[in-house]
């Protein structure tokens, strides 16, 4: 698969089909249009590209939004590789592309750039400087800039829109089965083990500590959790915590997972959780023999949740 960095791409890869979007999450709506577009672009023996934009507009316009992506940059692209795209265009979102208006995008950057064939897009697809551009432009100047528009009709799971949207806000209600549902896999968070206040080790819970980044916050508790060690093929079960630790007044939000079977440290290693069920909120304790006490109720409830399959 090739990647550009900018819409200047080699004469070879016009022509072909592309699909466009933010795709955070590549979740199943998003699958529905690689799909239609696969088995388009085989009819037609064409090549298969994707135009995207890093970072996400909305991180872009609010600075003071940090955590809000669904998956890293670098799982979207081996997500791209696995849905058989041929080529990805990533363009860097700032401001001056931002102040593009919608047609100049569809003439200056599409027609004059890419000349794709084919486009694919949703339908509640918006583009082009404030967000004017819609797919009904679009459809309007498929002749004027020689192409033709594929409008995927929005997926709906349980009557309701699949967005990356709609699974941030299972993701932040705790409601781990639907976002896993509308992704078609298990959702994880990336991680490198970093050295903590060792208050797990204290309480004989040794637990890793990671930094959730840029990483969309899930609900603040504990959860079943399996978990991916570097470069191992094992995948372990674990009990994880995600909060400020309120028992010891912490300020500072991590992820801390106690992966059973494991003693040894991982500092430095990197570990990818993937997230099976919710398991209770957040709550401040009189004082550790009490924390230890419900971790223990904690860690049967999360050994129940392994049996939730694991889907990657």
């Amino acid at each position: 698969m090739k990647v550009f960095k900018n819409s200047t791409i080699p004469k070879k890869y016009k022509g072909a089909a592309i699909a466009i979007g933010n795709f955070d999450g590549i979740h199943t709506g998003h699958q529905k249009i690689f799909k239609q577009a696969k088995t388009i672009v085989k009819k037609n023996k064409i090549k298969f590209g994707v135009l995207t934009f890093t970072p996400l507009p909305v991180m872009f316009f609010n600075k003071k939004i940090k955590n809000f992506r669904l998956i890293s940059e670098k799982f979207k692209f081996q997500l791209f590789k696995k849905h058989e795209v041929d080529f990805v265009i990533n363009i860097k979102f700032n401001r001056t592309f931002s102040k593009i208006t919608a047609e100049k995008f569809i003439k200056n950057i599409i027609f004059k750039k890419i000349n794709p064939r084919l486009i694919f897009v949703s339908a509640n697809f918006k583009f082009g400087n404030k967000r004017k551009g819609n797919i009904y432009l679009l459809k309007n100047l498929e002749r004027k800039y020689d192409y033709k528009l594929f409008n995927t009709k929005t997926y709906k799971y349980k009557r309701k829109i699949v967005s990356s949207t709609r699974i941030r806000k299972s993701l932040q209600s705790g409601n781990i089965d639907l976002a896993n549902m509308l992704l078609s896999r298990t959702w994880f968070i990336d991680g490198i083990v970093e050295r903590g206040k060792k208050i797990g080790r204290k309480l004989e819970y040794r637990t890793c500590n990671i930094r959730i980044k840029n990483y969309i916050l899930p609900k603040i508790g504990i959860y079943s959790v399996k978990v991916l060690i570097g470069n191992m093929s094992k995948i372990f079960g674990g009990v994880a915590y995600l909060g400020y630790r309120p028992t010891f007044d912490g300020k500072e939000i991590f992820l801390e997972v106690n992966i059973f079977s494991i003693k040894k440290n991982l500092y430095q290693k990197k570990l990818r959780v993937y997230f099976l069920k919710f398991i209770r909120g957040d709550h401040k304790f009189k004082n550790p023999a009490e924390l230890v006490s419900r971790m223990n109720k904690d860690v049967i409830l999360a050994k129940k949740g392994l049996k939730t399959k694991l889907v990657i």
